[in-house]
């Protein structure tokens, strides 16, 4: 089903690219520029966004055999991701039951046991409390009832969904909107990590607004790989979720031939979207092949800062020469982000602290933000927990003409 569904996606575009148009939406759209640096507006985004729904925490390949564990900090919340024996990914609040540090620093390993820094409570991969330290005299206590707090996890497309919230559960179908099928064509389940890099940047939203516009590319990247590219851009929707491709004029180089020849590769290419925080971007490492670049954005301490994580997901085993070739690719590509896109990005949110302008504009050509803005606004005024999949439930998937 979702070749059929790529398949009719690519005749559309393949159709905008002759004509030379794309579809837009119905008008001009208008966010307050309060949104991006009130400090009461962001708190409600991290509590009824980043607290409530699924957020991807990290991916199979990371956490590849059992034993192996990811550490990470997520809107305050310290977060410990691990594979048991049985292959099963669970998540837990990295906090030990004892006095409440810290068990693990940030990072990703190997172990069979988690044990507290502080005093030496250790845990096992089902974080159940295995271990106290002097245990005659420290009193009388039932170990089963003071295990690690568990998180609802989920894998799905070899990528691993995750609340921060204890108690709140994923609803992951719901939330995904029918996505999870076309997260399956890119194949992330059968990648390999070869490199990560992290990279601070503006508000979260400022941030995230650059993933879903080529309308900058051939302007602010006129100095790196924008001129190959064009400021055109298509939007398809799987609920707040959103794929961008472009109508330009490498899809016309095998447009022609016989459908049953188009490959998978050739069909899903486009920059793939997953509500609030992630952007996969498949790049070609020469002698190698396929590679993508997933973009893990956390909004920071404040409304004016975020922190980026690029995670590298190959397709193939590299040798010493392609580790070389790839670690030129991520320095490029993290020269981009930081110095072109996240420069701006932070000169952009300086200036609307000025108040100068009232609101931000995103043109008929730029639906992916006004959508975007759209479910954020939505799930800032759904007061209840789980009215978000109310809001989900009433969005369409919108597959554009």
């Amino acid at each position: 089903m979702s070749r059929e569904v790529l398949v009719k996606l690519a005749h559309r575009t393949i159709a905008h690219a002759r004509a030379g148009t794309v579809p837009q939406a119905d008008s001009v759209g208008e966010v307050p520029a309060s949104n991006y640096v009130d400090p009461q507006r962001w708190q409600l985004e991290i509590e009824r966004i980043f607290k409530r729904v699924p957020l991807t925490l990290g991916f199979s390949a990371e956490l590849a055999e059992p034993g192996a564990y990811k550490s990470l900090e997520v809107a305050g919340v310290p977060v410990l991701l691990t594979r048991s024996a049985d292959g099963v990914v669970r998540s837990f609040v990295n906090m030990c039951s004892h006095r409440g540090a810290m068990i693990m620093p940030e990072g990703t390993g190997t172990t069979r046991r988690f044990t507290c820094p502080y005093h030496a409570w250790s845990y096992d991969s089902e974080g159940a409390l295995v271990g106290i330290l002097d245990r005659e005299e420290f009193g009388d206590i039932d170990p089963d009832c003071h295990g690690l707090t568990a998180l609802a996890c989920e894998e799905r497309a070899g990528i691993i969904f995750g609340s921060i919230t204890p108690g709140v559960e994923l609803h992951l179908d719901d939330y995904l909107c029918g996505y999870g099928e076309m997260l399956e064509t890119l194949g992330l389940s059968d990648c390999r990590v070869v490199g990560s890099q992290s990279v601070e940047g503006p508000g979260w939203k400022v941030a995230y607004d650059g993933y879903l516009d080529f309308y900058h590319l051939p302007i602010l990247h006129k100095n790196t790989f924008g001129p190959d590219y064009s400021n055109k851009a298509i939007y398809d929707a799987w609920g707040p979720h959103q794929r961008v491709t472009s109508p330009d004029h490498r899809i016309l180089d095998w447009a022609d031939t016989p459908e049953e020849d188009w490959s998978l590769r050739r069909i899903n290419s486009g920059v793939w979207t997953i509500f609030p925080h992630i952007s996969i971007a498949r790049f070609d490492v020469e002698g190698g092949g396929p590679m993508f670049m997933v973009s893990q954005l956390f909004p920071g301490a404040d409304a004016d800062s975020s922190v980026t994580t690029q995670h590298f997901l190959a397709t193939f085993e590299p040798t010493p020469e392609l580790e070389k070739t790839i670690a030129k690719q991520m320095e490029f590509l993290l020269h981009v982000v930081r110095d072109e896109d996240y420069f701006t990005g932070k000169r952009i949110q300086q200036a609307l602290k000025t108040g100068a302008k009232s609101t931000v504009m995103f043109g008929r050509n730029e639906a992916g933000g006004q959508r975007f803005h759209g479910f954020v606004d939505k799930l800032v005024n759904a007061e209840e927990l789980d009215d978000y999949r109310e809001v989900l439930a009433e969005s369409e998937t919108a597959f554009q003409p």
